[in-house]
């Protein structure tokens, strides 16, 4: 069997300051102003530090938390200029949205793109690629639509509480209830490409 790539001791911890920092700083941000603008500010200042600190340390950053932390900053700084806290609640829509359109399409032309974000840290059949593609993009749609909801009906509290730590809940919690499924797709894969190597 072929090595398995590497991971550095430090990309967990960094990918972990790249994805949530920003979140992170909303959060804190508005728990200490109560105002969503402020907030909103602390979020672009500490999603950019993020970006900064992945890059120095690993001297690359992901393609994909690179262009969602872009996509943060251009609609963190749009809610700056424009004084409308809408904006950045939108965000997660938009993002989310766009991001479950992506796997549903990949679905639909028989592709799995969540292999090519999770293909080097797991070996799984295509069926369960196929699977993990589908269910995800209905459950990035599903936060779409649910962000939708709360932001339009609920006070900037409620929302900012919605979104960190409350998604990032709702998130894990679904990631768990994939994990039996990836486990026993992984050691059917391990055991196809036991039988098909050599015999001595």
């Amino acid at each position: 069997m072929s090595p398995k790539a590497s991971v550095k001791p430090s990309a967990g911890w960094v990918r972990m300051v790249v994805d949530y920092a920003g979140l992170a700083g909303l959060a804190v941000g508005y728990l200490l102003t109560h105002n969503l603008l402020t907030a909103t500010f602390a979020f672009v200042v500490v999603s950019l530090a993020a970006v900064l600190i992945g890059f120095v340390v690993e001297r690359k950053v992901a393609p994909l938390p690179l262009l969602f932390s872009i996509m943060a900053l251009v609609f963190g700084v749009a809610t700056l200029v424009f004084h409308d806290p809408r904006i950045i609640k939108m965000k997660t829509t938009v993002l989310d949205g766009a991001l479950g359109l992506g796997l549903l399409v990949g679905f639909a032309l028989g592709k799995s793109p969540v292999k090519l974000l999770l293909g080097s840290a797991l070996q799984l059949t295509e069926a369960a690629w196929r699977r993990l593609t589908l269910r995800y993009g209905l459950f990035f749609l599903a936060l779409a639509v649910v962000n939708e909801i709360v932001w339009r009906t609920q006070s900037d509290a409620v929302w900012v509480l919605f979104r960190m730590p409350g998604m990032l809940v709702l998130s894990l919690l679904f990631s768990a209830t994939q994990i039996p499924g990836m486990v026993k797709s992984a050691s059917a894969f391990e055991a196809a490409v036991r039988l098909s190597e050599p015999q001595e």
